[in-house]
């Protein structure tokens, strides 16, 4: 099979207007959407869209409407000019771990049937349940992983950001044995936070989920916690705090 277990460690660094830093470990689950069905019936920990030690439900992700998730995200390349058909793409995003659900960001790794990278799509999530898409392409020109394909901030995510006058810029690496993801938060200019994920594949087994599961818990519980945990520490660093501004009505910025 195609989809595995990533495992390592979660980065944030700030740089103003108090310094603030964490590493965390981390695990996602890397799925390829054609075989969701296959690992349903080779794993007994794992579910799609029902219940399990470890599960994904298609309502948790892209329409988040319950439909299958292909459809959606060739639909949605198809809007800037990306053919998928025959291509893969993969799911990278925290399972749901007995039914608990968060996903700070989540990422889908786009690829045309001859193998060729096309398009990554960033899925963001606040602690108020709020989403936003990212969607990170070449204009129907393969993906350059050397490349940091830049974004407009659309999307409030912490109350110790502003989103007025910020951009991101995004760095990928190829999904292989190893994976990192940055996210490079500028505003108003210079850069204030870099949050960055380093990973390494395992297989995607029953004792390597409830490994996992043991040693760091359920993942999504895990993240909303040391989130707040943070939280309190910028309060206590007497951060600006800015209110919560609700998500635009377009669900993605292309």
């Amino acid at each position: 099979m195609n989809s595995r277990l990533y495992v390592g460690k979660v980065m944030h660094q700030r740089t103003r207007p108090v310094k603030n830093a964490f590493r965390y470990g981390i695990y996602f689950l890397f799925a390829d959407l054609d075989e969701l069905d296959l690992l349903d019936e080779r794993l007994r920990l794992f579910g799609h869209n029902h219940g399990a030690l470890v599960s994904l439900w298609d309502k948790d992700h892209g329409p988040r409407d319950g439909t299958p998730l292909r459809p959606w995200i060739d639909e949605l390349l198809g809007q800037v000019g990306i053919d998928l058909t025959g291509g893969k793409v993969y799911l990278l995003a925290f399972p749901r771990v007995l039914g608990f659900k968060f996903w700070p960001a989540s990422f889908w790794y786009c690829f045309s049937a001859d193998g060729t990278p096309m398009a990554v799509l960033a899925e963001v999530q606040n602690t108020f349940r709020d989403h936003h898409n990212y969607l990170l392409h070449n204009h129907g020109e393969p993906f350059d992983w050397s490349s940091r394909p830049g974004a407009t901030k659309a999307f409030y995510v912490s109350p110790f950001i502003q989103i007025e006058d910020a951009r991101y810029e995004f760095h990928f690496s190829e999904p292989g044995e190893t994976l990192a993801a940055s996210i490079y938060d500028y505003v108003s200019g210079p850069l204030l936070l870099t949050a960055a994920i380093s990973l390494n594949a395992t297989g995607l087994t029953d004792r390597a989920l409830l490994g996992r599961v043991l040693r760091l818990g359920p993942m999504s519980a895990r993240a909303l916690v040391l989130i707040h945990y943070q939280a309190i520490r910028l309060w206590l660093k007497r951060v600006p705090f800015f209110r919560h501004v609700p998500p635009p009505t377009q669900e993605t910025s292309l």
